[in-house]
């Protein structure tokens, strides 16, 4: 309190992490969110650094984490498949899951297998597209094929390689005639 009696909202800084709080806080932190090893390893390496350590011993970060993993608190692999599957619905490229995961922590040989079939990233590559109104999805297509100004269709490409589709995949959608056509290049991969 100060002098004219009113209590002082000025924040205290945070007590020092010791053991038993970085695994609190570790805890906490995988029943809230899906994660990775290394995603968790960078959260409490951050809180290391915010909060301090006051433990007798160095903090042993890659011990907890381990613990974690053993446990089954963290799996790379799920949450590798998870994360991956849930961009390929959004309509996201391989590019795009590769450095997600990567900045999650994952390893290539995950990461590899996550990226889905050619027929899923094909069908990604359709769903980003109908989602902006690309190619035969545009308000600017007639019934006798494009009439897209060829600026547009640059943008439009652009587009598709910045959400991680190949260079192949973007100009296909883009220049396909009709919805069916889009569908039917997907369709013609089979799983």
């Amino acid at each position: 309190m100060n002098p004219q009696g009113v209590p002082d909202r000025r924040k205290r800084p945070p007590k020092p992490l010791d053991p038993a709080r970085m695994e609190e806080m570790a805890l906490a932190y995988v029943a809230r969110f899906a994660t990775s090893a290394g995603k968790l390893a960078a959260y409490l390496a951050r809180k290391l650094r915010e909060r301090g350590w006051d433990g007798a011993s160095p903090p042993d970060v890659d011990g907890l984490v381990a613990r974690f993993v053993r446990a089954g608190y963290v799996d790379d692999a799920g949450y590798a498949r998870a994360k991956a599957q849930g961009l390929l619905r959004r309509g996201y490229g391989a590019r795009r899951i590769d450095q997600a995961l990567g900045h999650a922590g994952i390893a290539e040989d995950m990461r590899a297998e996550a990226r889905g079939s050619e027929r899923d990233r094909r069908h990604a590559a359709l769903v980003m597209a109908r989602k902006r109104r690309f190619g035969p999805w545009g308000e600017d297509r007639g019934t006798d094929g494009p009439k897209i100004d060829p600026a547009r269709r640059e943008r439009q490409v652009a587009a598709l390689l910045r959400a991680g589709h190949p260079l192949a995949y973007a100009r296909r959608l883009v220049d396909e005639p009709s919805i069916e056509a889009a569908e039917e290049w997907v369709d013609e991969i089979l799983d």
